[in-house]
């Protein structure tokens, strides 16, 4: 079983802090899909209380991370194949949502806070950053849902969003880093393209960066974990997405 390394933790902030060590190492592949993480294990190889590690894997589950099995404990989440085609096609349906509605409702400030998250993204180039950049990512389409101005739709995005399995991406780019640059540059340009599409309030532009966006991460899971393409495409054409014609950039 794969154990935390030794890391100086703080009197301050232990559950977040437990909590960011812990997905780094899920998202690193120090555990693996379906590994226990025991609350009594973790808080003895750590130093701390049961409480603040309790508290972090409850972020971790939140997070989409983890999974709470009743009477069992919590593991590193496992998902079929069927789950991940199930909540790309409810991610395609909500972020086309959210993002056809922030073009009409966002505010300067959360454009501001937009574009902020994409100057900070611009800076991580390494794989150090990689759990960073994970965080940075679901900020973007957090933020993004936040601008829409529905309180429900933006509750069930954040549900699917926490279920959305790109940490599987991320450790496949941990064992092919020649693969981090491109994808991360490509990542970049195509949030650029989403935010500028909100910015100048054109909210059929914003549904299709959008769009073209989640049809690359459908790719990603084609190319990396062996989900099929075919099948995506079919669930797809279910919605009528299949109309849709790339834009220019």
């Amino acid at each position: 079983m794969s154990t935390p390394s030794t890391v100086p933790l703080h009197k301050s902030s232990l559950r977040n802090e437990i909590f960011d060590l812990l997905s780094r190492q899920i998202i690193t592949g120090k555990y693996s899909p379906g590994q226990w993480l025991r609350q009594d294990e973790l808080a003895t190889q750590l130093g701390v209380s049961q409480t603040p590690v309790r508290e972090a894997l409850d972020l971790l589950v939140s997070a989409g991370l983890a999974e709470r099995i009743p009477y069992r404990g919590v593991r590193v989440l496992t998902v079929t194949q069927e789950e991940i085609i199930d909540i790309y096609i409810l991610r395609l349906v909500l972020e086309t949502a959210v993002v056809r509605l922030a073009a009409h409702n966002i505010l300067p400030e959360q454009l501001d806070q937009i574009y902020e998250i994409l100057t900070q993204t611009s800076k991580i180039s390494s794989l150090e950053g990689i759990s960073q950049h994970r965080h940075l990512n679901k900020q973007f389409h957090q933020s993004i849902a936040e601008a829409c101005g529905n309180t429900q739709l933006k509750a069930q995005y954040e549900m699917a969003s926490n279920r959305f399995p790109d940490w599987m991406l991320y450790d496949h780019i941990i064992q092919h880093p020649e693969l981090l640059e491109p994808i991360f540059k490509m990542e970049l340009h195509e949030h650029r393209a989403i935010a500028n599409a909100i910015a100048a309030g054109d909210a059929d532009r914003a549904l299709q960066k959008s769009i073209e966006h989640l049809r690359g991460l459908g790719e990603d899971f084609a190319n990396f974990i062996n989900v099929p393409l075919d099948l995506l495409k079919e669930k797809e054409a279910e919605l009528g997405i299949r109309q849709l014609k790339p834009t220019e950039n």
